[in-house]
């Protein structure tokens, strides 16, 4: 299995699909970070839609699927750095970059620290740091009012979605449970990034990079009214709501999720994106 050693005992798992990295005629690479419920098995319905076209980079995050983070090890704070410690080793000049919930993180933590690899963002079910102080209010009424209430797998998927596709629901749960155990703490931010006012959307709005807001219509981890205002603050980028989708559309409802991100990205590759400033 495929692994890049990152010192101090790490290990971070990877996988390449379609066609190879830099050959002739190659389309820029697409790069898929997974989620907190996830790991980089959790792509199993968006490498196929990519790789006739695209080479598909996953990865298992540090402290995920087969990339446990070793004992005292940096955590959640390291994703960036590994990210772009696993294209300088791929020789991957710039990537699309698409996200999912925590991979939100990991997609600013590499624009922040080279900023020239990334071609275009999809955020999905993500702000992707694009905040102000109406997501603020608003996501404090939602937590206030019950609508994100509950555990964040309970949170996961569409309620019924378990009714409506036992397999699926069976295949999210076991692929989930291949991650490793990690300390109750490892997403948690500390004081200073919590009391943080701050916002990556002045940056990302000023990149002029593609950027693309994917999210449920019944999503109740980052709620569709709030990755509308993300929406807002970035100009000139794309939203699309899922219907009928919770928090893992790229599961739930792949066909649409699918649609709505190999339509993008192949916009942004063929030069046809188009800013809609609504």
């Amino acid at each position: 299995m495929p692994h890049l050693d990152l010192g101090s005992g790490f290990r971070l798992y990877y996988e390449v699909h379609g066609p190879a990295v830099g050959s002739e005629g190659a389309s820029t690479p697409v790069l898929l970070a997974h989620g907190a419920g996830g790991n980089s098995m959790s792509w199993w319905n968006q490498v196929p839609a990519l790789a006739d076209r695209y080479p598909v980079i996953t990865f298992d995050h540090r402290g995920f699927g087969r990339s446990p983070d070793i004992e005292d090890g940096p955590g959640r704070i390291a994703f960036g750095a590994d990210v772009l410690a696993l294209l300088d080793h791929l020789e991957v000049p710039r990537v699309h970059f698409v996200g999912h919930s925590m991979g939100g993180r990991t997609a600013f933590a590499l624009f922040g620290r080279d900023p020239e690899r990334v071609v275009s963002f999809t955020y999905s079910g993500t702000n992707g740091g694009a905040v102000d102080d109406r997501y603020r209010a608003l996501r404090t009424r939602l937590e206030d009012d019950g609508t994100l209430a509950g555990t964040l797998l309970s949170r996961a998927l569409a309620p019924g979605f378990a009714a409506e596709q036992p397999a699926l629901h069976f295949l999210y749960r076991r692929i989930r449970s291949l991650n490793p155990t990690r300390h109750a703490d490892f997403l948690r931010q500390g004081t200073r990034v919590m009391n943080f006012r701050g916002t990556a959307a002045t940056r990302l709005a000023q990149s002029g990079r593609p950027i693309l807001w994917v999210v449920g219509a019944l999503d109740r981890v980052v709620h569709p009214d709030l990755i509308a205002i993300s929406h807002d603050l970035t100009p000139g980028s794309r939203f699309h709501v899922i219907e009928g989708s919770g928090h893992s559309g790229y599961i739930e409802r792949p066909a649409d999720w699918n649609a709505a991100v190999r339509g993008f990205i192949d916009e942004v590759e063929d030069g046809r994106f188009v800013a809609r400033l609504d």
